[in-house]
């Protein structure tokens, strides 16, 4: 019995452990304030530096000079200059400096319930915030060089999606020395992909050769989407690698030493809570992927493509993908490969994939989240069925020997030796596994972080209602009924199992419903739903199985 209620106890304790450990070690990131800078003469220190970059990025000069804030490029161009798009699931603002995406939000996700007219804002440069996506041409005569940016012109400030228009292109034009450039955005309905092109059309005497970059770059704040204090997930960047098909480079890593690798197609992401930015060069292209820290503390991840060759009196193109949305796992995979893994169930994810497969299959056909966690647990439970059956005669056996291990106690006193060896040979004679109990437990530790994980990272649960109270599965309960349900169920649990014969153990034991509905308590809904009802479902079969047994025994 002892054996038995030692290695509970460490079980119970692991799971906390590693709970904890995942929160604050491995996903928590440490906010840094976001950099105040005066405005700089010269957008061009944006650009990357590709004097390092592989043989055919190494003809393109870059200077490295102070790095500005993008929010200043932003404002040097002026708000009321901003183009501005609205599809049915993007509303951002092109700057004319550069042509970049500073401003965007997500419309069909609120920033709060409790506002579900103000959609989350995603890109931000406004109040000394730093988060936008770059892209341009590099070289000598581009768009984009060490002497400056393009200012890029448009027909119109405000774009539309229209009711019953599927497709949305907004292009952007610039001229210089014979050439014209036009930068195209091509938006689709219910997309958060959208197409950034580049047409060039050299009417100039002579060659003309450029170099496509596209790049992120955030500040060190805190990450916005972050649901609860206890629920910190990643919050850096990510990049595909031949040899990492998901390598996370994280703020510290770029603090520590810049980044620099060459990949055949590939992306770079930068992730946060339920929402993840990610740069797609096309896939047969030869890429220079980089990451740093600038001088005024923003980091910056990106790509530099292969050098387009446009001769005298031709056109060329060139292109990118860029994605700004939700973490939704159909759609990364269908634009990149292994770019679905931005949505990261840690460790277990070979067991959080199918937890979620099978969830969304419950989901299609009950249409809530709440309930189809409840299914699951109810699937789950029968999966474990035969391994908590055996656990469950294990501890009634215990049980009904109680009275027996009581005399032995009394008999042999504090002679702990023999009193282990007589126990033994109790639990010989009676056919009692002491460690069967703990099996199912030990068993169901990594499917519960793994739906721990699910829950946590799968955007689907944001701001997902049950029923009452429970609005959102995603964060904890606002009242703590579930937790404190949590602790009863536990406790009623308890009082099935044998009582520990050591007085010590037997006080600890009582302790726990108490010590798990305080741990329970800063939990997402959705997994403390998923407790209770295995909770009551175990309760349930115990007590079948115990009044089974005692029944037998009589």
């Amino acid at each position: 019995m002892d054996i038995k209620r030692s290695i509970l106890l460490v079980a119970l304790a692991v799971v906390s452990y590693l709970l904890v450990l995942q929160w604050n070690e491995d996903y928590g990131q440490a906010a840094q304030p976001p950099a105040h800078s005066s405005i700089a003469a010269n957008p061009a220190s944006d650009l990357p530096d590709t004097t390092q970059s592989n043989t055919a990025h190494d003809d393109v000069p870059v200077a490295e000079q102070a790095q500005p804030q993008p929010s200043q490029v932003a404002d040097a161009a002026g708000a009321d200059q901003l183009i501005r798009v609205s599809t049915d699931v993007l509303e951002l603002a092109i700057s004319p400096v550069g042509g970049d995406i500073v401003q965007l939000s997500l419309p069909k996700y609120p920033r709060h319930q409790k506002n579900p007219d103000v959609p989350f804002q995603l890109f931000d440069n406004r109040n000394g915030s730093t988060y936008l996506a770059q892209s341009g041409l590099l070289g000598n005569n581009a768009p984009d060089s060490s002497s400056g940016r393009a200012r890029w012109s448009a027909e119109s400030r405000q774009y539309q999606l229209a009711e019953g228009q599927d497709r949305l292109v907004v292009d952007l034009t610039y001229a210089d020395q014979g050439i014209s450039y036009t930068k195209r955005f091509t938006f689709t309905r219910g997309s958060y992909d959208l197409k950034v092109e580049y047409l060039v059309d050299n009417q100039s005497g002579q060659a003309w050769r450029g170099t496509p970059y596209a790049q992120l770059k955030r500040d060190g704040s805190a990450d916005p989407s972050s649901t609860t204090a206890t629920s910190a997930t990643y919050l850096g960047a990510a990049i595909w690698t031949p040899e990492e098909n998901y390598k996370k480079v994280s703020m510290g890593d770029l603090d520590d030493k810049p980044l620099r690798t060459t990949v055949q197609g590939g992306w770079v992401a930068w992730l946060q809570h339920y929402f993840v930015t990610a740069w797609i060069p096309p896939a047969d292209s030869s890429n220079g992927v980089y990451g740093r820290k600038d001088s005024q503390g923003n980091y910056i991840v990106g790509f530099t493509g292969q050098a387009l060759d446009v001769p005298a009196g031709s056109q060329g193109a060139t292109g990118m993908t860029l994605y700004a949305g939700p973490k939704i796992q159909e759609d990364l995979k269908a634009l990149a490969p292994d770019l679905d893994l931005t949505v990261d169930y840690g460790i277990l994810w070979f067991l959080a994939q199918p937890i979620f497969w099978l969830l969304e299959l419950i989901h299609d056909v009950l249409g809530n989240w709440g309930w189809s966690i409840v299914v699951l647990t109810l699937i789950i439970k029968l999966i474990f069925f035969p391994l908590s059956a055996a656990s469950y005669k294990s501890m009634a056996r215990m049980r009904a020997v109680s009275p027996k291990l009581q005399a032995l106690k009394e008999q042999y006193g504090d002679d702990r030796q023999k009193m282990s060896q007589a126990m033994m040979e109790l639990y010989k004679k009676e056919k009692i596994n002491p460690l069967g109990g703990c099996l199912p437990i030990l068993v169901q530790m990594p499917v519960f972080l793994a739906l721990y994980w699910v829950l946590l990272e799968s955007v689907e649960m944001r701001q997902a209602p049950w029923i009452l109270w429970i609005t959102d599965l995603s964060i904890t309960d606002p009242y703590f009924i579930l937790p404190i349900i949590m602790g009863v169920t536990m406790f009623i649990q308890q009082q099935l199992n044998p009582t520990p014969p050591d007085p010590m153990q037997a006080r600890v034991m009582k302790l726990l419903p108490i010590i798990f509905t305080f741990f329970f308590l800063w939990f997402p809904a959705g997994l403390v739903l998923y407790w209770v009802v295995n909770n009551v479902l175990s309760i349930a079969q115990q007590w079948y199985i115990t009044r089974q047994i005692e029944a037998a025994a009589k």
